[in-house]
């Protein structure tokens, strides 16, 4: 059973940066998606990125886009989340899950923002966007 362990997040200022690790206890043969979620205050929660660990073939909503990207270094079994132009509206609890056993192109399709494909969660991190 791969374990994730989330850091990275913090307090920032508007405009501001901040990298998130998901660092697997493996890259195992079968885990083949990592994925970004966040839950705003009293809101739901939302995929915002998602990477396939094999290829390093992503997807980025398009309510981020051009903001945040993700990454992986499988070296180090670890999935990162930059986020760049940090905005107060991206302020939240932030988590990271796994998923395995999917084909090449779902990292293309909506399913892989999907809350409900993953079964092995990170603890979290929560990140503060204020002045």
């Amino acid at each position: 059973q791969v374990t994730l362990v989330t850091s990275g997040g913090g307090l920032v200022q508007p405009g501001g940066s901040l990298r998130l690790s998901c660092a697997a206890s493996a890259f195992t043969k079968d885990l083949t998606n990592i994925a970004w979620f966040r839950q705003a205050p009293g809101k739901g929660r939302e995929g915002v990125a998602c990477i396939d660990v094999r290829s390093g073939a992503t997807q980025v909503d398009p309510s981020v886009k051009g903001r945040f990207t993700t990454s992986r270094d499988n070296a180090e079994n670890t999935a990162y989340l930059h986020m760049e132009r940090l905005m107060p509206e991206d302020t939240g609890f932030y988590q990271c899950a796994s998923t395995i056993d999917k084909p090449y192109p779902w990292v293309q399709t909506r399913t892989c923002l999907s809350r409900h494909e993953y079964e092995t969660w990170g603890q979290g991190t929560q990140v503060a966007v204020s002045s």
